[in-house]
């Protein structure tokens, strides 16, 4: 119910950014195009302006040369002079600038044509008059807006939908990834339950088959009672384990050394099976304790060993295991003399699947990881590893008095 609801706010809040994105984008185009339209008319004004001081001056010989050098020339968006009763006179080409036409129209269809052109020109903004003497209309100037305002008018709205289509598309690829992981964590749990109950049902495989060898023998028998015992015990554990996953365990003082020392011993007892030369040690300090819950702790250890195993392939191999103590904190330092990790992938080794096994779903470290952090808020990580020379992996835990 926290996740669902985590999950609506964060969707609840990338909506409302993109909605004050979408508005702060509009507000300020328009604002921009507000101003360019502005600035246009003001273009138009003292274009009108220049006409009518050349219509009204009573000076001879006027020389305009810088009214259409500077003003008209410059002017890049559409103009219609028109009489006062808006009449164009379409045979004076300086009467239209800035709009094009099929030049094979006919007088009458090019009238009606600019003058559907004048109508959505006088829509949007109005018309500016040249008169004479402050009386006669001499002409009046239409404008439209100039290529640069129609597109910007257009862009934000071209960038909202493309904004959106972006994120769409990124919503379902992330959607799709996200299905993806889930499907292969699922399946992952699966494989690392088989893996995880693998170990103990060989085990009692074996033992079977010794009994069957050894009734004979009552001691023995005995002894392949214990282990079977052991074995029913660590399927109990690992039912345990699984039914941990997503709550909240009790962590009570325990023993560090000696719950580590019980997972040594388990997998001491089995190692001939694996037909692997491996001495296992554990040294270091055998008093300090900390809050552990001791089964999910123990699968920690596991990992780490079966991981050392694998690494260290069919070579004489030493895993070695040193506790201590630093400050507050309790100091595990986990040695292999394995085949090691390419520094490029300390950081993938904690990552849901992945692996470098052709056995195994790449779980095991994630979920040791997940129980050290977030079940026993510690720290997990390589210390340190090189390719050919094994690899060290520290962890560390709040003491305990």
């Amino acid at each position: 119910m926290t996740g669902s609801l985590t999950s609506l706010r964060l969707k609840t809040s990338l909506i409302l950014v993109a909605i004050i994105i979408a508005s702060g984008t509009l507000y300020y185009t328009q604002d921009l195009v507000s101003k360019l339209q502005q600035r246009e008319r003001e273009i138009v004004e003292l274009y009108a302006k220049g006409i009518e001081y050349v219509a009204n001056t009573t000076a001879p010989n006027v020389d305009i040369t810088f009214l259409f050098d500077n003003i008209i020339r410059p002017i890049n968006f559409p103009i219609i002079l028109t009489d006062a009763n808006d009449n164009i006179n379409l045979i004076n080409s300086e009467n239209i600038r800035n709009l094009s036409f099929d030049s094979s129209m006919t007088q009458e269809e090019r009238k009606e044509y600019f003058t559907e052109i004048l109508k959505k020109m006088d829509e949007v903004h109005n018309p500016i008059i040249v008169s004479y003497a402050d009386t006669v209309i001499l002409t009046k100037i239409h404008y439209g807006d100039s290529n640069l305002i129609t597109r910007l008018k257009f862009y934000p709205y071209l960038q909202i939908i493309i904004a959106a289509l972006f994120i769409f598309l990124g919503y379902i690829g992330f959607s799709n990834i996200r299905t993806s992981e889930q499907r292969n964590i699922w399946v992952g749990m699966a494989k690392e339950t088989a893996h995880q109950l693998g170990t103990p049902v060989s085990s009692l495989m074996g033992w079977v088959e010794m009994l069957r060898l050894n009734y004979k023998d009552g001691d023995k028998v005995l002894d392949i009672s214990d282990e079977i015992g052991s074995d029913v015990e660590k399927l109990n554990k690992i039912t345990y384990r699984f039914s941990k996953i997503g709550s909240k365990p009790e962590l009570k003082k325990a023993n560090v050394f000696k719950e580590i020392s019980n997972v040594i011993k388990y997998f001491e007892r089995r190692l001939p099976q694996t037909g692997k030369k491996v001495d296992l040690i554990i040294k270091g300090n055998k008093k300090i304790c900390a809050g552990l819950n001791s089964e999910l702790f123990e699968w920690v250890i596991e990992n780490l060993v079966k991981n050392a195993l694998d690494a260290i392939g069919n070579k004489n191999g030493k895993i070695e295991i040193k506790i201590s103590s630093n400050n507050n904190n309790v100091e595990i330092d986990f040695c292999d003399n394995g085949k090691g990790i390419d520094l490029k992938r300390r950081k993938d080794v904690f990552r849901p699947g992945y692996s470098t096994k052709r056995r195994g779903w790449g779980l095991g470290l994630s979920l040791s990881k997940r129980i050290i952090e977030n079940y026993h808020n510690g720290k997990i990580f390589v210390k340190n590893s090189a390719p050919g020379q094994g690899t060290t992996f520290k962890i560390i835990l709040k003491a305990m008095e």
